[in-house]
């Protein structure tokens, strides 16, 4: 049952699939933390089930994220919760084509396609990566934390195309999951950004978290910042306009490379969260003395350019040093070709 302060008939978010929830805290509820006001408020949600929504960033408390459980609300307050549709309890097996660049009883190294989802969620309950990978590994899973499912030890976004370890015991999950801890496990990434980061090599140390105002952003001015340092090297110069750099990541933050080169001012092309404007990176190419044509392609570039080329890790069994290079996907090679005409 819900609050006579929330809304009658729950809005739908066409993101999640899910419900949206609008209320006014009362004075009875002013001064209480946020999840104990929320689960007096909004009888069908346990106190420990909006937790979980605040952590995932989906409450807004006067049209900023709420980043604490812990926070005390005022009378007066506007409340947004966003409650994704339910998650199904185990994903299907799926048949679909996976790009298997190494394969032993302990682990898959992935070449993901730009496109495929990772794990199943709101609005990709199918097609993705680990309904792909329950299929191939029918027979090989011993299962993470006592369940059949593959061992996601990193993701990658989206749209971001390239390697990925994928576990499939809790032993090698363990250990690659402690590699990438301790850094020890390397991740190389190429991504193409508008403009020529100057200097031309170095170190972008600032920590991120969740974005105050957008729940599908992160930020390094956001809530429950943690650390994050990416290491860049410009590898070509495309005139001003634009350049490929290489990425080395120490840590692995949701949209870091992304986030931070926008922070510098250098924004991925093609990224429809953190990218540059239209008319910015069009300015650009036009002082490059690129034609229309080639303007309008790189302008049109459909994801954000970012590619997990290489990654080094140690084999969790044999301790052997692991090392893996992928080349780009066409769409990101012929960007490139563009580019340098």
């Amino acid at each position: 049952m819900m609050s006579e302060f929330a809304s009658d008939e729950p809005a739908e978010d066409e993101e999640s699939g899910g419900n949206i929830l609008e209320m006014t805290i009362p004075q009875e509820q002013a001064g209480q933390r946020a999840d104990k006001a929320l689960a007096a408020l909004c009888s069908d949600l346990s106190r420990t089930r909006i937790q979980a929504l605040i952590e995932e960033g989906q409450v807004s408390v006067n049209g900023e994220v709420l980043d604490s459980a812990s926070r005390k609300l005022e009378a007066a307050d506007d409340v947004r919760i966003v409650m994704p549709a339910p998650v199904p309890s185990v994903p299907e097996a799926e048949d679909l084509p996976l790009d298997i660049v190494y394969e032993d009883e302990d682990l898959l190294v992935i070449n993901k396609a730009a496109g495929m989802v990772v794990h199943p969620g709101a609005g990709n309950w199918s097609g993705t990566l680990v309904n792909a990978l329950l299929h191939h590994c029918a027979d090989s899973l011993s299962g993470i934390g006592g369940v059949v499912r593959p061992g996601i030890v990193h993701r990658l976004d989206k749209d971001t195309s390239g390697l990925m370890i994928v576990a499939k015991n809790d032993r090698a999950h363990r250990h690659l999951a402690a590699q990438l801890s301790d850094r020890s496990l390397s991740r190389t990434y190429f991504a193409v950004v508008m403009g020529v980061p100057m200097p031309i090599k170095g170190v972008i140390d600032q920590p991120i978290g969740r974005d105050k105002t957008s729940r599908l952003k992160m930020s390094t001015r956001g809530t429950n910042l943690r650390d994050a340092r990416t290491h860049y090297l410009v590898t070509e110069r495309y005139g001003e306009a634009c350049s490929l750099i290489q990425c080395h990541l120490e840590t692995g933050r949701t949209h870091q490379i992304r986030v931070h080169m926008q922070l510098l001012g250098y924004p991925l092309v093609g990224d429809p969260l953190y990218g540059p404007q239209r008319t910015a990176l069009s300015s650009k190419l036009k002082k490059s003395r690129y034609d229309a044509e080639i303007i309008e392609e790189v302008c049109n570039f459909s994801r954000q350019a970012l590619h997990a080329a290489a990654i080094e890790f140690i084999h969790p069994r044999t301790e052997t040093v692991l090392e893996f290079e992928i080349e780009p996907p066409e769409d990101f090679s012929n960007l490139l070709k563009t580019l340098q005409k």
